[in-house]
């Protein structure tokens, strides 16, 4: 239940084109292209990160630069998929200028599209990179979150669904000696995907 609505059957495509037509907060004046997300909207698994980067904004992709290259080359060696098989957005989907922290009516904009896609993706498990979607996601199910080192790694679950903490892959481009770290994180993502799909997500919210 999302905003006290069901939405029921609704494909990540009809999202996609509210978002590339989304003029509700100022940042689609200052973007490039929209981010809406991409991947396997039938993906077991959800990355989300924070807001999309300058690489991201003039490709209209997520998590294509350094930082992507890196999350791409764990869910490749750790999980054996291919960066097609999930799905990865993030919780803005235009780019803040200069890369600043999201604004919280730019957050306000643009989350009900998060939990639009989450709803019709409906994960196993949802990987939260970095400290600001963690507090976000941990927010909206009900989970206490007293900071990003603190939590990572650690699975919680709601409602059948997986939801788990890690640094944001720019965190260990900038502290290399948390690489090894990192890929147990991934390790520990890579037990909490199921061979079967188990009810979940959102009847809550």
């Amino acid at each position: 239940m999302l905003h006290g609505r069901r939405i029921v059957n609704e494909s990540i495509e009809t999202i996609r084109d509210e978002i590339l037509a989304c003029k509700k907060c100022p940042l689609w004046e200052t973007n490039n292209k929209y981010v809406p997300g991409e991947g396997n909207s039938h993906s077991r698994i959800v990355f989300v990160g924070e807001a999309p980067g300058r690489e991201e904004d003039l490709q209209g992709r997520p998590f294509v630069g350094a930082a992507g290259k890196l999350l791409t080359q764990m869910i490749e060696k750790v999980l054996r998929l291919e960066r097609r098989d999930v799905f990865i957005t993030n919780i803005l989907k235009c780019r803040p200028p200069d890369n600043r922290d999201p604004l919280p009516e730019e957050i306000e904009a643009c989350t009900p599209y998060l939990l639009r896609q989450l709803e019709a993706i409906k994960p196993e498990v949802i990987v939260c990179l970095g400290r600001h979607s963690a507090s976000f996601i941990f927010d909206i199910f009900g989970i206490d979150f007293p900071g990003i080192s603190r939590v990572k790694g650690v699975a919680n679950e709601v409602n059948g669904t997986k939801i788990i903490a890690i640094y944001h892959p720019a965190a260990i481009l900038y502290r290399p000696q948390l690489r090894e770290d990192y890929e147990k994180d991934f390790k520990k993502i890579a037990s909490l995907i199921k061979k079967n799909r188990k009810t979940t997500l959102l009847d809550f919210l």
